[in-house]
């Protein structure tokens, strides 16, 4: 299919063609055009498949459901608004000294083929290259977060490689595991890893071999994902890396590391016919919110505490799958969507108040709004919506999560409560002086791009107000698919 090609081809011609010309000024526009265009594929993608239903194509490597379809036009969404959003940012990195000419180069050139990575690890219906694309998707991240070559970024770069290395590693046993399994049930003519193939028969696939599988899976997807305690990297490589690698972190990597978890899901809950899967999940993800809460009160650089806040909120995502259901899978389906939005979104306002301050450290951030009203709002609007204030999306789908535990596993909402109790503090505590504050600062030299901010703003408050039909009956497909 055109549009399916187009997706996948898109991102990689152009990391291909800004490998040669992405030290130029024009590379800033040429890598914002790619990524606008592989949008509109997405959308005709998604077109195709809300009249049309899933199909798949090209010998049955790619499938294209309700589960993967969204988040295949959310990250071209949000890899475009980052896009822009780095337009403004990497010149005055660049004035600054930080960003060389092959430096240049470097960045838009791996940015793009970041996107096509996380793109082919949604849409492949192959495990095996889905495990490609998680550990290309590792390379291509190695590179931007180190690309200002400062001893920190490098050290965040080798930690970051050699932890989800070992990550990944695990999750390539898993499939190993899940391909001897499958193998004794399909046969070694070559579809015993195509997820379609795997789906159809997973309640015929050995229990004892899809439990080491999951086990494996979760510990190497979750590494990616940012579950605690294999979330090490994840903090430093938002607090060293350019800020656009922060959002697209947050509001891309996360979701499709998670999702690798959820097709793992799928067939271990068919297979076992019991809740270890989910358990596991509700186990992780339990864990991620109460130790990310209180390792965000410790924070002193900004990009840093929201990193924290990232793996808070994959731990909300990850135990709702846990509990499982309809509701509250699609409270997970829609924290995944709100969340990403309004990340990236306090990721652009922070990028633009530390290079105008010069630092991260949120001490020395103060008055954004005297200095630049735009990014001051951006941030405040921002850091309230990611807390879970009324009446953005991140409330919405927290009062979901929250209400289900509350009748499924009662146990778990005072831990669930008193985490984003002490998260709601420590956050709002620091930013509140940032924004409002007195302050000595100038303006920057170039005008930011808070656009994208203030678009994912309120997308973010549209969803916790009203939900598209069309979208909310994808979330109902998706829930139901994920089952638990």
């Amino acid at each position: 299919m055109e549009a399916l090609a187009s997706v996948l081809g898109l991102p990689l011609a152009g990391g291909l063609l800004l490998a040669f010309v992405g030290h130029r000024d024009a590379a800033r526009d040429v890598n914002a055009a790619f990524s606008f265009a592989t949008l509109v594929a997405a959308l005709v993608l998604m077109t195709h498949v809300i009249e049309s239903g899933p199909f798949m194509v090209w010998n049955k490597a790619f499938f294209i459901d309700p589960l993967n379809v969204f988040l295949v036009t959310l990250t071209a969404f949000v890899g475009f608004t980052t896009a822009l959003f780095s337009r403004p940012y990497m010149r005055i990195e660049r004035d600054h000294g930080k960003m060389t000419p092959r430096r240049m180069r470097l960045y838009h050139s791996a940015y793009q083929l970041f996107n096509f990575t996380m793109l082919l690890a949604l849409m492949t219906n192959n495990m095996g290259i889905l495990w490609v694309a998680m550990e290309a998707a590792t390379l291509a991240t190695v590179l931007l977060v180190s690309v200002y070559r400062t001893a920190a970024s490098l050290e965040a770069a080798w930690k970051y490689f050699i932890l989800c290395g070992v990550g990944i590693a695990q999750a390539l046993f898993g499939t190993v595991l899940l391909y001897m399994a499958a193998e004794r049930v399909l046969g070694s003519e070559g579809g015993a890893l195509l997820w379609t193939n795997l789906d159809a028969v997973k309640g015929q696939l050995e229990p004892n071999i899809l439990t080491l599988s999951f086990v494996f899976m979760i510990l190497g997807y979750g590494t990616k994902a940012g579950f605690v305690p294999v979330h090490n990297w994840l903090p430093d490589a938002h607090a060293e890396g350019p800020t656009p690698i922060s959002a697209v972190l947050s509001g891309l990597l996360l979701n499709v590391a998670l999702y690798a978890i959820l097709r793992c899901k799928v067939l271990t809950d068919g297979a076992l016919h019991t809740h270890l899967a989910g358990n596991l999940m509700m186990g992780f993800g339990l864990l991620s919110v109460v130790a990310a809460a209180f390792f965000i009160s410790r924070q002193r650089d900004v990009k840093r505490m929201f990193a924290y806040s990232s793996i808070e909120h994959v731990g909300l995502m990850a135990f709702a799958f846990g509990v499982g259901g309809p509701v509250a899978n699609f409270a997970g389906l829609l924290h995944m969507t709100v969340h990403s939005l309004i990340k990236s979104a306090i990721f652009f306002a922070v990028g633009h108040a530390a290079q105008n301050a010069g630092t991260q450290i949120m001490s020395e951030i103060r008055g954004l709004l005297r200095i630049s009203p735009t990014v001051g709002w951006g941030l405040m609007l921002g850091t309230l919506a990611i807390l879970g204030m009324p009446p953005f999306g991140v409330f919405a789908s927290e009062f979901l999560i929250l209400t289900t535990a509350m009748r499924v596993q009662p146990w778990a909402t005072p831990l669930l409560l008193l985490a984003l109790g002490v998260a709601f503090a420590s956050v709002f505590r620091r930013v509140q002086p940032m924004v409002f504050g007195e302050s000595s600062m100038q303006p920057l030299a170039h005008p930011p791009a808070l656009l994208p901010t203030f678009v994912h703003l309120g997308l973010g408050l549209m969803l916790g107000l009203y939900i598209p039909p069309y979208l909310a009956e994808w979330y109902r497909q998706a829930a139901k698919m994920i089952g638990g």
